[in-house]
Formats: C-alpha cells, sequence, structure tokens
C-alpha cells in the first residue's frame, strides 16, 4: 500500500469514528430538543416551530461569513476543529436553563438552540470542504455509505437506551435533560479528537475567490450546480417544512413520551441501517440523480402515512419505512452537489448552497406551522407530501438535462475522433 493509500485509508478510519460521536451527540440531545421544549419548558407550536426555523437563519449568516474564511485558507482542519469546539459549549449552557424564572425558560432555551448554530454552521462547512478534499471522488459512495450506516447503527443503539432512561422519570422533569446535555459536550470531545487525527494536505488559496463578494453569483454560471440548487431547494423545502409537525403531532396528538421518541428514532435508523449500502450500489449503477427521484417519492409518503392514526406502535412502523428514503436523501443529495461542482470552485459552491439551503431551513418550518394554525395537522401533512412529490419531478427533469448533456459531450468526443482519423 503506498503512502496516499495508507493516508487515505486512515482518514476514512478517523472520519467514521468522528461520526460516530457527532450521531451519538445528535441522538442524546438535538433529537430530544422538542420534548423538553414542550413537555418541560411548556413551548408552545408558535416556538416548537421557531426552534426548527431560527437556528438555520442564524446559520445562513455564518455561512456567508464562513464561506469567505474557508475561500483562504490552506488548511481547513483547525477551523472545523474550533467551530466544533464553540458549537458543543453551548450543550453546557443548556443544562441550566431550567433555573431561570419560567417565563424565561423556553424562549432562552430556543435562543441557545439557535445562537449554537453559527460556530455549528462553520463547523459544517469546514466539515463538507475538509472531506472534498481529503476523500476522493471514486470512493465517495462507498465510503459514505458505509461511514453513514456505521453512524446510523451506532445512533440507533444510543437512542434505545437514552428512551429507557428517561423513561424511569416523569416527562416534566429537567434532571435527565440536563444530565443528557452534559454527556453530549464530552462526547463532543472525543468528536473532536478524532476529527484532530484527520491528515490534510494544504490547498492553494484560490486568488480570484478573495476578491469575490459575500455571496458569489458567479458560480451559478455552471449549470450543473445551478439545476441541482433549484432541486435541492425545493425538495428541502417540502422536507423541513413538516419537521415541526412531526414532533407536534407524535408529542401533542399522539402523546408519545421519552421512549416513544426514541423508538421513532430506532424504527428510522433500522430503516437507514438496511438501506444505505443499497442506495450507495444503486447511485453507482444509475446515477444519484436518477436515484434521488425514487427517494423524492418516498419521503413524499412519509407525512401523507403518518397523520393516517396516533396509535404509537404504527407510527413506529411508518418510521422504519421512512428510514428507507432518508437514508437515500442524506447519501444522495450531498454526492450530488460534489459531483454538480467543479473543483476550483467547489469550496464556493457548498458556502452558496448552504447559505441559500439556511433560507429554505429558516422558511419552511414556519411555513408548515403557518398552514397548521390556518387549517390543521392533516392537512399542513398532506401539503408537504404533496411538495415533496413535486421535487422528484424536479430531479427527473435535472437528470433528462445530465443525459442529454453527457450524450452532447460523447458525440462532440466521436465527431472529434472522426476528423482527427480522416
Amino acid at each position: 500500500m503506498s503512502d496516499s493509500e495508507q493516508i487515505n485509508s486512515e482518514n476514512e478510519k478517523w472520519s467514521i469514528r468522528n461520526g460516530v460521536f457527532t450521531t451519538v451527540i445528535l441522538n442524546i440531545s438535538t433529537n430530544y430538543f422538542p420534548l423538553f421544549a414542550i413537555s418541560v419548558l411548556g413551548a408552545s407550536n408558535y416556538e416548537v416551530g421557531l426552534m426548527s426555523s431560527l437556528p438555520q437563519f442564524i446559520g445562513m449568516f455564518a455561512m456567508v461569513i464562513g464561506s469567505i474564511i474557508i475561500s483562504r485558507l490552506k488548511e481547513k482542519k483547525m477551523f472545523t476543529v474550533y467551530s466544533f469546539f464553540a458549537a458543543r459549549l453551548f450543550l453546557i449552557a443548556m443544562a441550566f436553563v431550567f433555573f431561570l424564572p419560567k417565563q424565561y425558560q423556553s424562549m432562552t432555551f430556543i435562543l441557545l438552540v439557535s445562537l449554537m448554530n453559527f460556530p455549528f454552521s462553520f463547523a459544517t462547512l469546514g466539515w463538507q470542504a475538509l472531506i472534498a478534499d481529503i476523500i476522493s471522488e471514486k470512493r465517495r459512495n462507498a465510503f459514505f455509505s458505509n461511514r453513514n450506516r456505521v453512524m446510523t447503527f451506532i445512533g440507533m443503539i444510543s437512542t434505545f437506551i437514552i428512551g429507557f432512561f428517561l423513561q424511569l422519570f416523569d416527562k416534566t422533569n429537567a434532571a435527565p435533560y440536563q444530565f443528557l446535555y452534559i454527556a453530549a459536550f464530552i462526547c463532543g470531545l472525543l468528536e473532536i479528537f478524532y476529527l484532530k487525527k484527520h491528515k490534510e494536505k494544504k490547498q492553494p488559496i484560490l486568488q480570484k475567490l478573495e476578491k469575490k463578494p459575500l455571496f458569489d453569483i458567479s458560480v451559478f454560471k455552471h449549470k450543473p450546480f445551478f439545476y441541482f440548487l433549484l432541486c435541492s431547494l425545493f425538495f428541502n423545502f417540502g422536507w423541513q417544512m413538516c419537521w415541526s409537525l412531526f414532533s407536534i403531532y407524535q408529542i401533542k396528538y399522539a402523546g408519545a413520551t421519552g421512549l416513544w421518541i426514541s423508538l421513532f428514532a430506532v424504527a428510522n435508523s433500522i430503516g437507514q441501517v438496511v438501506s444505505f449500502k443499497w442506495w450507495g450500489k444503486m447511485a453507482d449503477k444509475y446515477t444519484n440523480t436518477k436515484m434521488l427521484i425514487y427517494v423524492s417519492i418516498g419521503m413524499a409518503s412519509a407525512p401523507f402515512l403518518t397523520v393516517l392514526s396516533t396509535n404509537l406502535v404504527y407510527i413506529v412502523l411508518v418510521n422504519i419505512f421512512a428510514g428507507l428514503f432518508v437514508s437515500g436523501t442524506v447519501l444522495l443529495l450531498f454526492n450530488l452537489l460534489l459531483e454538480s461542482t467543479e473543483e476550483k470552485i467547489r469550496s464556493q459552491c457548498i458556502a452558496n448552497y448552504n447559505i441559500l439551503l439556511a433560507l429554505i431551513a429558516f422558511v419552511a418550518p414556519q411555513f408548515g406551522v403557518y398552514i397548521l394554525e390556518m387549517t390543521n395537522i392533516v392537512a399542513a401533512m398532506y401539503i408537504s407530501s404533496v411538495f415533496r412529490a413535486l421535487s422528484g419531478v424536479c430531479f427527473f427533469l435535472f437528470y433528462i438535462y445530465l443525459k442529454r448533456k453527457q450524450n452532447f459531450v460523447q458525440k462532440q468526443r466521436v465527431d472529434s475522433s472522426s476528423v482527427t482519423v480522416m
């Protein structure tokens, strides 16, 4: 094995271990933010929606600043490390929210969740750019399908354990959540430890990016990226508009406790674990774009199926089914983002993509809650299903465009070869 292959192999190993602790943090803290806000702090529907959208609004500004910083860095690893550490510090602050006067607790918690997304957006942007540099394109589908499968399996186990842990306490008791937030911070230190072990080559600073505006519209001239952006933003709007609705439906309408919230997450993880490898293989065989058509259709069924019953066992089964397509969403969207960008402007494309994604993530949950207040939970979920299904049409049109572009390039090569022979 060459030195380069050895470095690549070690980077993949450290990335998987880093991802494991990232997943554990998500599953012992973030997954229970809505339950903590509703059951312990008494948050309203509007506040639950705000908890999904406000972090994205703050993250949008972070992406603008982060894109400028990233374009000036020869090495992205330490920037990403410091960003993750800053984000994890907010978990400590969350553990002490319950000591505030009752009238300030829910809004303070929402503000902490939101402000945490500022350094976390830096971390996400840095991590994406770092991974794009150190994982070769030919390895991405296989590596990410394996990485995501391991992360999901570990997340499933940790979520199951936490569900039983929370079941030991009254659902209005803040103490178990305080313990979880502190435990999440400790996991964050291990997450950073493995991130620092990545080996990164210094990248040349792209001088032409230094003089560009904060939000660089010139990257949209690359048509594959521009069309991917349109499809992805539309898909994410339909996907994220019902994130708050799921939490509201499960907790307020179906009466889910911490154990059931864990079972929902575990069920979703089971669906992801068994399908990650399949999506990777199918993407290699049929392309990421074509497989996203099927992902969109599958994702469209989740809101519709969920509101057919408040039976908690039934909702567990629906989450297993939904997980089959969530894995495809996570894997294919990121791979297609990297595939649709040119290497020389990839960091800037990723930054602009995340800025616009943050804007969608701010608007979509608020729109979902608005529909809920104007109609009812069933109508709001159905509308989300329609948006998700329509995104499948967008990806189908993008697939046709890429197919025609590929055929045109091949025809030019054949014509060029014919001329050379003559």
